[in-house]
């Protein structure tokens, strides 16, 4: 830590701006916030030296992070995650100094990663996440310098197969379960919820047939309608977390048994693309899912637009053949129908 608490009441702040081999910067205060202020100044200010020419940050990733966390990490709901999948990329990379990453890192990194069976997707969320630590320290004064992975360009991520629950897999589940498990999964089949979601849902959240998440990972509240039979199954009488004893892997394992070629990664997220498929094949409406699902893009929720009954219908009525076999057909079809008028 940068400023500690001394034992009479007074912090101290003691920082190194150039890392952990430059100068030493030490000062001691009544208040703890004018402590936090003079640590940011410090850390703002240490390379403005416009006699002299720009400096280079000689601080590693690692201490970056760590002044991340200090800063923002430990205040964000994902920032403990976020600080694990920062310090794996700063270990990919070689532990460099920030000024060191150069392109040559990103895609050695990268390659590294393909080879060991890492997901495009899960790179590109890792050096996002660098990046987006590199734009708060740049956006807050604690890091002078440019974002070294900034404008850089993601993997192109291949579209992923994704599966779903027919009716008769859905009712050999529900037979699988009882008590939280099988409320947990009646709530997700009725609301399209993430499992986190679900699994953080509080009694005062379902209200008047009405489930609200207040915590989702787009961090945008959203509600979603219940029957009142639903309403009734899940709260009952309770309190607290509606389903305290749900079992994620008991769950899991229950739904590899019912379905055992489930795409890799998809867990009980089969449960989500199981509510957005049986919503479109019923005739739902594409925008009207978007809500539900809390989707930040339309572009998510169009996976989804080719379960609808009418999708696409077009290419079979303005066809030249109109989904007839032979240019005769359709002549005989017109000749039938100017009979019938």
């Amino acid at each position: 830590m940068t400023i500690k608490k001394l034992d009479d009441g007074r912090y101290e702040v003691d920082v190194r701006p150039t890392g952990r081999h430059g100068k030493r910067v030490r000062r001691k205060f009544h208040k703890k916030h004018e402590a936090i202020a003079f640590e940011r100044h410090i850390m703002a200010t240490h390379l403005n030296k416009p006699w002299q020419s720009q400096l280079k940050d000689a601080r590693s990733v690692a201490e970056l992070i760590q002044v991340w966390w200090v800063h923002h990490g430990q205040h964000a709901k994902w920032g403990a995650r976020q600080r694990l999948t920062l310090e794996r990329v700063n270990k990919g990379l070689g532990s460099l100094r920030a000024y060191q990453i150069e392109t040559v890192h990103i895609t050695g990194y990268r390659s590294l990663r393909m080879a060991q069976g890492s997901k495009a997707s899960t790179i590109n969320r890792g050096l996002s996440a660098l990046s987006g630590m590199f734009s708060f320290l740049i956006g807050a004064g604690l890091f002078r310098g440019t974002n070294p992975l900034g404008g850089l360009r993601k993997l192109k991520v291949a579209n992923t197969e994704m599966s779903y629950l027919t009716t008769a897999e859905i009712n050999a589940l529900l037979d699988k379960l009882a008590g939280d498990n099988h409320k947990i999964v009646v709530f997700c089949l009725n609301t399209g919820a993430r499992w986190s979601e679900a699994a953080e849902l509080r009694a005062e959240h379902v209200l008047n047939q009405r489930a609200i998440f207040a915590t989702t990972k787009t961090g945008r509240q959203r509600v979603v309608p219940l029957s009142p039979d639903v309403e009734q199954y899940i709260t009952g009488t309770g309190a607290g977390l509606l389903f305290p004893e749900a079992e994620y892997e008991l769950i899991r394992l229950t739904i590899k048994e019912i379905k055992p070629y489930i795409p890799k990664g998809q867990a009980l997220h089969v449960l989500r693309h199981t509510y957005a498929t049986h919503f479109m094949f019923n005739g739902g409406n594409i925008i009207t899912l978007q809500r539900i699902l809390g989707h930040a893009t339309i572009q998510q929720t169009m996976t989804y637009a080719h379960f609808a009954p009418d999708f696409l219908q077009d290419a079979i009525t303005f066809n030249p053949l109109k989904g007839r076999i032979t240019a005769l057909d359709l002549a005989e079809g017109r000749a039938s129908q100017r009979e019938a008028a």
